[in-house]
């Protein structure tokens, strides 16, 4: 941890970078809606690159590809389901909710757009999205802080307890700081950072083993079966797999940056702005699992870290493989793709607790100046127990992402999806998707069949749920006649 330690150096660079801009994002910020959403300004590059930031957390540089380097490409499912549900989501839902979050209210956050869309004035509806905002969120905060106790346990040599505290010092600083602009804003150089690590990465790799033709040789020696996309895979297991795809409609650290753009037109651009990024950088994440199986068995006597825990492969070949000084530049992307996540999951949780229980419930006259610093308290609230959560140093990144994913796909996906497609849907249909998505993820984690990933299960029920009570009764006028006004300008804006 000497200060001459050159990727000690880039650490505290990249850091204090995101610092300045969580200060210039402070000054800007200057009522809720700034804090929670940006003021709705975000231009189409930083709504595509941030919503891919937010997205691909600490598990695109460690749950991933270490799952690449133990089963071979049979894990790239997952990848190819990304991609699918991420365009669908970009194409069926962004454009959408970004009307008629406006036009429900001006709605902040998903409980908020929930309770204006349907009419809920009962605040049911905003209380159950708000919980399980809360359960979920706070699951998926502890998988990045799990993600970055490992970065600093490995680079470092810190003990896991202190490296869980430093891993989360700096995120929770900047979103604290600046709240939805800073989050934004660092997300566009996180997700730069993350692309350009992902690219160069896997070629040094292949040249470090001995170019294309000798690393799939040592693969092949290795496992031959590493290959195979079918191995041991049943089509149950596939579909699992694919169904990660589902997730993103119900992922509200991600709609939040469609209800943040500054207009539907932006949300074109920065669907191919987007969708490009998340393509390149899934390859380049599978590529390094995978050549490292080559360059691993090339190099036995490197393997031991790797081999104890597989999800430490990028951290290690970049350690092995470059210049201290470009390996710190590295080491920050696995940072950069853990801060961007947390921070945008911090923000969430925040938004909910400040505008869906303390603002509507305790103190609906509160100015905007308490409500900006109860925001920022609520930051530190939800980091302190997640980092809790994540105190026990057994805990792995890709399981504790593919529960809280689930849970957010099958609770709001559904509801999310049909709300902006049909203005049939009522309010207690969405009060029986949320309830019905999320209880099903739950029961079946608990003692469902283990090879059907839970979502597949809740996100089905939850529409199943959503139509048939949708259809006992009809929502008001007023209700179908907002769905119009906001699918028409929806129509209209996309030209």
């Amino acid at each position: 941890m000497s200060l001459s330690n050159p990727t000690l150096i880039a650490f505290l660079v990249y850091i204090s970078v995101m610092l300045l801009i969580g200060l210039l994002a402070w000054r800007a910020t200057r009522d809720l809606s700034d804090y929670i959403l940006g003021g709705r300004r975000l231009g189409g590059v930083v709504t595509a690159l941030s919503a891919g930031a937010s997205d691909m957390s600490g598990w695109l540089l460690m749950g991933l590809p270490g799952a690449i380097y133990m089963s071979g490409l049979s894990e790239a499912w997952i990848a190819l389901g990304l991609i699918v549900g991420a365009y669908l989501n970009w194409r069926l839902v962004a454009g959408r909710l970004r009307v008629h979050t406006e036009y429900s209210g001006d709605a902040l956050t998903l409980p908020d757009y929930f309770s204006a869309r349907f009419n809920d004035h009962s605040g049911l509806l905003r209380v159950i999205c708000a919980v399980v905002i809360l359960v979920f969120f706070t699951i998926y905060c502890a998988s990045g802080i799990v993600a970055g106790a490992r970065l600093f346990e490995s680079t470092f040599g810190l003990p896991y307890e202190t490296a869980l505290w430093v891993g989360a010092a700096a995120t929770i600083a900047y979103t604290f700081i600046g709240g939805f602009l800073a989050v934004s804003w660092t997300d566009t150089v996180q997700a730069s950072l993350m692309l350009f690590a992902l690219i160069l990465t896997p070629i040094v790799v292949l040249l470090a083993t001995g170019g294309v033709d000798t690393t799939f040789l040592h693969i092949e020696s290795a496992n031959i079966a590493s290959f195979d996309m079918f191995r041991d895979k049943t089509w149950i297991g596939i579909v699992s797999l694919l169904a990660w795809g589902l997730g993103y409609f119900g992922q509200p650290h991600i709609l939040a940056r469609f209800m943040a753009a500054d207009s539907v037109k932006s949300i074109t651009r920065a669907r191919r702005i987007s969708m490009s990024w998340m393509i390149l950088c899934l390859g380049g994440t599978c590529a390094v699992g995978f050549f490292g199986i080559g360059y691993f068995h090339a190099n036995p006597a490197l393997a031991s870290a790797v081999t104890e825990n597989p999800e430490r492969i990028f951290i290690e070949i970049a350690k092995l493989l470059f210049n201290p000084w470009v390996a710190g530049v590295l080491l920050s992307a696995i940072l950069a793709a853990v801060m961007s996540t947390l921070s945008c999951q911090l923000l969430v949780c925040s938004s909910s607790l400040t505008e869906d229980f303390y603002r509507h419930f305790l103190r609906k006259a509160a100015s905007q100046r308490e409500l900006v610093w109860v925001g920022r308290g609520m930051v530190l609230l939800v980091a302190l127990v997640s980092i809790a959560l994540a105190a026990d140093p057994n805990s792995r990144v890709l399981g504790l992402v593919s529960y809280a994913w689930a849970g957010f796909g099958a609770a709001f996906g559904p509801v999310v999806i049909i709300s902006v497609l049909w203005k049939g849907m009522s309010r207690n249909g969405a009060l029986a998707g949320i309830v019905t998505g999320a209880t099903t993820v739950v029961l079946w984690k608990l003692y469902g069949h283990q090879d059907v990933y839970e979502i597949i299960p809740g996100f089905a029920l939850a529409c199943l749920a959503i139509v048939l009570v949708s259809r006992l009764g009809t929502p008001c006028e007023t209700v179908k006649q907002r769905f119009d006004a906001a699918d028409k300008a929806w129509r209209a804006e996309r030209g």
